[in-house]
């Protein structure tokens, strides 16, 4: 499968064109948010998935986050199926995105950094999603993120985590991190790995994610005046639980996702 590395021509006419409505578009969809937020997602953060069937206030974060994705010109594809909750879902990670792009399939509590809880409206839309906060390089947080996570599995939440822990840029799969599948192994839930990526006209465009040093803002605004594209979600095979081999979970679950990425079989 070919890649596209420049996700849109150099001279793109139609960019302020596309500013022009997003925006206001934007705006409006982030003020529905608030409203969700409040008035339905407040009071309902804890309800779980029953006999398969998803929770009203699950349903409107994954219409939420398709209308979102749809304003960045990003048209929600999935590829296999979810596992039932409570599931930990594990995706490769290349841009602020990817949260709404999993969400607009399967509303799961994601783990985040930090520092997203501190952000003005956003921290607050995500705490109330029920994002589980972590101070990177903190062992203390991660121990506590750990807790947090085996407490949501085990009360029949999903959770999704990005094992590559940071985003990775131009294409690349960086190693996962193997201690995050202990939460699974303690809850006693399978692990899923979910495979996230962007195309325009069947070509892998891997310029979608963060390019080196580009800012959260930068690439919010490149990607919202960005040509249309799909952004595909691919739910593979689950990991076998190995309770003595974290590792070998780890590297079998980037093996599928990296198999997915590059639309190959194994």
């Amino acid at each position: 499968m070919s890649i596209e590395s420049v996700s849109a021509p150099a001279r793109d006419l139609w960019r302020p064109v596309r500013y022009l409505w997003r925006i206001p578009l934007l705006l409006l969809h982030v003020a529905l948010g608030v409203l969700l937020c409040a008035g339905i997602l407040s009071w309902n953060k804890h309800r779980v998935m029953v006999d398969g069937r998803e929770p009203f206030a699950h349903r409107m974060i994954r219409w939420w986050s398709r209308v979102l994705l749809r304003l960045f010109g990003l048209r929600s594809v999935r590829y296999g199926k979810p596992l039932a909750d409570p599931v930990l879902f594990v995706a490769n990670h290349t841009s602020w995105v990817d949260i709404e792009l999993v969400h607009s399939q399967r509303a799961a509590c994601f783990v985040a950094k930090a520092e997203i809880e501190r952000w003005p409206l956003v921290g607050w839309l995500a705490a109330s999603g029920g994002t589980i906060f972590h101070r990177r390089g903190s062992n203390h947080s991660l121990s506590a993120v750990m807790q947090t996570m085996v407490e949501r599995l085990k009360g029949g939440r999903s959770v999704a985590v990005f094992p590559e822990g940071g985003t990775g840029h131009e294409g690349v799969l960086k190693v996962f991190h193997a201690r995050i599948f202990q939460a699974a192994l303690d809850a006693g839930v399978p692990v899923q790995p979910v495979a996230l990526r962007f195309t325009r006209g069947g070509r892998r465009n891997v310029d979608a994610g963060f390019r080196a040093h580009e800012s959260f803002m930068a690439n919010f605004l490149r990607l919202l005046g960005e040509a249309p594209m799909d952004a595909e979600v691919h739910f593979l095979e689950p990991v076998p639980l190995s309770p003595d081999a974290r590792r070998r979970m780890a590297d079998l679950a980037r093996a599928r996702i990296a198999a997915a990425l590059d639309d190959v079989t194994v």
